[in-house]
């Protein structure tokens, strides 16, 4: 098995489809929606910024988020191949070093455009990409830890997504109050990406790896990712409020005060009820940051 993982002599080319599916375009939408939220907390209008904008959703979504894709499903592919062997490179249909080359070239590719946006993003675009690699390459493997994993994802998906939204749009450094908000809305992701883990918590105890539902158990990890995501909110709703962004902050609060009352239904059993949550206090928690992003913005 493992010479044929890495062997390049009289390996093919992989398919496109499933290169795309080593890419994960699943995962690419909360980067790409935290861009938006990070476009709009400009205040910067569409007009002459097209080519930034569309540039900086590329880069949010398919090329830095794909890239960590690629570089995870390279580094677990022994995992992989007893968990999920119908993936493509522990099925062959992505063979030899073929993974590790994608992983490769995506990165270099994401630098370019980073780059080409501008100093700020292309920054932003080098410490995503540093942590891409951190979060599953030895001898960093931030994703052993459930608390410095769920971490570098929220920070990346969230925060640092959203920054380059707004340094896209207005080409400098964001106000510190958006700096404020993103940071809030990165802290509370932590719990978004804990929730993610009780999907893989067999997996996880089996392979070693510390996610919280492992270490801390399966309730006191919901009550933590809970508390963390609720809190983050309450200090945007408090921050909005004290800036005169009032309407922003009720949004945020009503869709806050939705989250409490899905909670007690995924306490009661987190395990069942983890992806029912992420389907709902998820989507109320992302719908909160673009409120808030529209009244940083002006808009509401």
């Amino acid at each position: 098995m493992e010479r044929s993982a890495i062997t390049t002599r009289n390996v093919p080319v992989p398919a496109l489809r499933d290169v795309v599916q080593l890419l994960k375009p699943i995962t690419w939408f909360p980067p790409m929606w935290a861009f938006m939220c990070g476009a709009v907390s400009s205040g910067v209008g569409l007009d002459g910024r097209i080519f930034f904008v569309l540039g900086g959703i590329l880069l949010a979504g398919p090329l830095v988020c794909g890239t960590s894709q690629a570089v995870n499903d390279w580094f677990d592919r022994h995992v992989d191949a007893i968990n999920e062997p119908d993936r493509p490179i522990p099925s062959g249909r992505i063979a030899g070093r073929w993974g590790l080359y994608i992983a490769l070239i995506a990165t270099a590719v994401s630098a370019l455009v980073g780059w080409l946006l501008g100093p700020l993003v292309f920054i932003a675009a080098l410490v995503g990409l540093a942590l891409a690699w951190g979060y599953s390459a030895p001898p960093f493997r931030f994703k052993t830890s459930g608390w410095t994993g769920p971490a570098v994802v929220g920070f990346t998906y969230e925060g640092l997504s959203w920054f380059t939204g707004a340094a896209v749009m207005l080409g400098a450094m964001p106000r510190v109050e958006v700096l404020i908000v993103l940071a809030l809305y990165s802290i509370g992701a932590h719990g978004i990406m804990t929730l993610n883990d009780f999907k893989a918590v067999e997996g996880d105890r089996a392979t070693g790896l510390g996610s919280l539902p492992v270490t801390l158990g399966v309730e006191r990890a919901a009550r933590l990712a809970c508390g963390t995501m609720a809190a983050a909110q309450i200090v945007v709703i408090a921050l909005l409020a004290m800036w005169g962004l009032t309407l922003s902050a009720l949004v945020v609060g009503a869709v806050l005060i939705a989250q409490f009352a899905a909670m007690p239904r995924l306490l009661s059993d987190p395990a069942r009820h983890a992806p029912w949550y992420n389907g709902v206090g998820v989507t109320l928690y992302v719908l909160g940051m673009l409120a808030a992003a529209l009244g940083l913005g002006g808009y509401i």
